[in-house]
């Protein structure tokens, strides 16, 4: 399995006709911007970078973007009913809208995806100032997100035109997050191949890895899974969608929370778990609870690893290894009040896998989680 995986994230540029350089932001409708952003700030570590509302000319919505290293947040608010963004929350909550991928050419990427099946979200649109342009365009993924493409090569503002530098007194410090390791879509049943395909023949990426419901199940619950990565293995989409159990899956009960399919987590790198993870704890993240049972027999499974057990098990971090190395995940509980979005924070020491080994501990610890909420 992770040969399989060697192989399919080396370059293929030749025959690549969409060449993506990586994530370059998440947006998130919310139904409090400002209030988000202060959120983020506080408890992840980002820093204020840009905003765009009524006094920088946009008068139905207000958005706040905020930076740390290469990983960047847009929070967006309707500021008025009868409004997309409005019908959005109401309908979702507070969730991933656009997962914006950075390309060299946005006219390119839009009439390759478009021609061979992508629905149109946003036609190919310069936004210019004096400090250059960016050209958007979009295509329709799962549930009611959307990939924009975003071409900032003749750009040298602060993020794009019609935005302005947001400085704050308030910037809290970093807490050693990187950039997006991988972004996962929850879809309905029966969906994933079709959203698998979508992503091969439209978007031109490679099935790296599969997970069936033997691989990923309890004693109540399964859920089936397969991640999509483009050429390069700059972006990876796990796609997952619900199995039969005896009880329902966490799948089954984000759809129903979120009412549609959607973006279930985005997975944050970090080259120092235990740092971050540790100041994530102090500044109010919480995590899911792992018994200590897992931790008696992981190093048995995962061999000899650079770090001291004692602060993994003390933080809640799971251990897997491939035949590349090994990667270090911790999960937090949902973001919102609807049991919905949560986030991933990982470390890897040369594995490119997505820790299998650790799955059985994770959804047992969710299934805890479901059950305090009278939703297993």
């Amino acid at each position: 399995m992770s040969t399989l995986l060697a192989t399919a994230i080396q370059p293929n540029s030749q025959t690549d006709f969409l060449p993506l350089q990586g994530t370059d932001y998440v947006e998130f409708y919310v139904g409090n911007a400002k209030q988000a952003a202060h959120f983020y700030k506080t408890a992840f570590g980002f820093q204020s970078l840009a905003y765009a509302g009524p006094e920088t000319g946009m008068k139905d919505k207000v958005s706040y973007v905020i930076r740390q290293n290469k990983l960047t947040f847009v929070l967006t608010t309707p500021l008025r009913i009868n409004n997309p963004i409005a019908d959005h929350i109401y309908k979702h909550g507070d969730g991933v809208k656009v997962l914006a991928l950075r390309v060299d050419d946005a006219r390119s990427a839009f009439e390759e995806t478009t021609k061979r099946g992508g629905k149109a979200y946003l036609e190919p649109t310069v936004l210019n100032d004096e400090q250059g342009d960016v050209v958007l365009s979009g295509i329709h993924t799962y549930g009611d997100t959307v990939h924009v493409f975003v071409e900032r090569k003749n750009y040298n503002g602060i993020f794009m035109p019609g935005f302005r530098e947001w400085k704050s007194n308030y910037n809290p410090t970093s807490t050693g997050l990187l950039y997006v390791d991988h972004c996962v879509g929850n879809v309905g049943w029966n969906q994933m191949n079709p959203w698998v395909k979508f992503y091969e023949e439209v978007m031109g990426f490679r099935n790296i890895l599969s997970f069936d419901d033997k691989d990923i199940s309890t004693e109540y619950s399964a859920l089936m899974s397969k991640v999509m990565s483009n050429g390069n293995g700059y972006v990876k989409f796990p796609i997952n969608e619900p199995a039969e159990g005896k009880k329902k899956s966490q799948v089954e009960e984000y759809l129903d929370f979120y009412n549609g399919e959607g973006c279930q987590h985005v997975a944050i790198a970090t080259n120092d778990i235990v740092s971050t993870v540790t100041q994530l704890q102090e500044r109010g993240v919480e995590f899911l609870n792992i018994p200590p049972s897992y931790y008696e027999t992981v190093l048995e499974r995962v061999g000899k690893i650079d770090e001291d057990l004692e602060p993994l098990q003390r933080l809640g971090i799971l251990i897997d290894r491939d035949d590349q190395g090994y990667l270090l995940q911790i999960f937090s509980k949902p973001l919102e009040d609807r049991p919905t979005l949560f986030f991933e924070i990982i470390q890897r020491k040369g594995a490119q896998s997505f820790g299998k080994g650790n799955f059985k501990a994770l959804f047992e610890a969710l299934e805890r989680e479901q059950d305090a909420r009278g939703n297993l």
